[in-house]
C-alpha cells in the first residue's frame, strides 16, 4: 500500500495557532520531516506528540527525498514541517512534493498560519490583488525593477538587518508608496508600522528593527508598473555588459515603453 506525504503548516511564532489537524496529522505520522527537529520538537512535547523526526532542510533536500518517497511508496506516512508557517513558501519542501508527484505519492497540504497572509491582512493595504516576493533581492537594480513593475500590492520576507536599505531604495522610487513593516508576528512583541515609504525609510535609518520582518509594499502608479518589466530587462542587459542607451532603445522598441523614461529609470536606480 502507498503511503503518503502531508505537508503541516506550523505557528509563526504563538504556539497556540497550531490546527487540530496539524496535530493529528503529526501524532499519526510513521515520521516527521523537520526542518530543524529542536525547533519542532518544541511544539511537538507542547502537544505529547511522540512520533520520530528526521532532518530535512536545504543541505540535504536530495538525498533526504529520496530517502523519504522510498519509504511512502512502502505505505509510511511522512509528514513535512519547517520551522513555522507553510513548508515550501520560501522554506524547504519543493525538492520533496516535486519527488513525489513524480513518483505517483498522494500529497495532502493542510491549511495553517502563513506570515505572509497575516501581514498582508494586518497590513491595510489592498488585498484582492497581491504579489508574494519570497525574500526581496540583494541587489540595487533587481529591487528597483521589482519595486517599479509591481502593479499590486507586493508582499516580501526581509531581513532587519536589511530593513533599512531596503525602504531606503524604495523611498528613491516612491517616496509617497504605501508601505507597512510587521515584526514578530503573533509573538509577545509584535508591532505593524505603517506609513509612507520616504516615513519608514527614514525610521529605520536609524533604528534597526529586531525579530522576523514581513514588508507589504503598496502597488506602483499604473504609469511606473507598466514599465516596470522592460526596466527589468534593460537592467539584466546593461548587467550582463550592455551599454545603457543603445539597450534602451532596443529595449523600448520591444516593449514601447519609452526609451528616455527607462534610461532615467536605470540611472536613478
Amino acid at each position: 500500500m502507498t503511503g503518503r506525504l502531508v505537508v503541516c503548516p506550523t505557528p509563526i511564532g504563538n504556539l497556540e495557532d497550531v490546527t487540530l489537524r496539524v496535530l493529528s496529522a503529526l501524532r499519526e505520522a510513521d515520521v516527521i520531516a523537520c526542518e530543524d527537529t529542536r525547533r519542532t520538537r518544541v511544539l511537538l512535547d507542547r502537544y505529547g506528540v511522540k512520533a520520530r523526526t528526521v532532518s530535512y532542510h536545504e543541505h540535504n533536500e536530495a538525498s533526504r527525498a529520496s530517502e523519504l518517497v522510498a519509504r511512502m511508496q512502502e505505505g509510511a506516512t511522512v509528514a513535512l514541517c519547517s520551522d513555522a508557517g507553510m513548508p515550501l513558501v520560501s522554506d524547504p519542501g519543493f525538492v520533496l512534493v516535486q519527488a513525489c508527484v513524480a513518483a505517483g505519492v498522494g500529497v495532502e497540504v493542510l491549511p495553517g498560519p502563513s506570515a505572509a497572509l497575516a501581514a498582508l491582512v494586518v497590513s491595510g493595504l489592498p488585498a484582492g490583488t497581491w504579489r508574494f516576493a519570497g525574500f526581496l533581492p540583494r541587489k540595487k537594480g533587481e529591487l528597483v525593477a521589482l519595486l517599479r513593475g509591481a502593479a499590486e500590492t507586493l508582499v516580501a520576507f526581509e531581513s532587519p538587518r536589511r530593513v533599512g536599505a531596503a525602504l531606503a531604495v524604495l523611498a528613491d522610487v516612491d517616496p509617497d508608496r504605501p508601505v507597512a513593516v510587521c515584526r514578530e508576528l503573533t509573538k509577545l512583541h509584535e508591532e505593524v508600522v505603517r506609513g509612507t515609504a520616504g516615513e519608514l525609510a527614514r525610521r529605520y535609518a536609524a533604528e534597526e528593527p529586531r525579530g522576523e520582518v514581513v514588508v507589504v509594499i503598496g502597488a506602483a502608479p499604473p504609469e511606473a508598473a507598466d514599465a516596470g518589466p522592460a526596466l527589468a530587462a534593460l537592467v539584466r542587459l546593461v548587467e550582463a555588459g550592455a551599454k545603457p542607451r543603445p539597450a534602451a532603445t532596443v529595449v523600448s522598441e520591444l516593449t514601447g515603453v519609452a526609451a528616455n523614461e527607462l534610461y532615467r529609470a536605470l540611472m536613478a536606480r
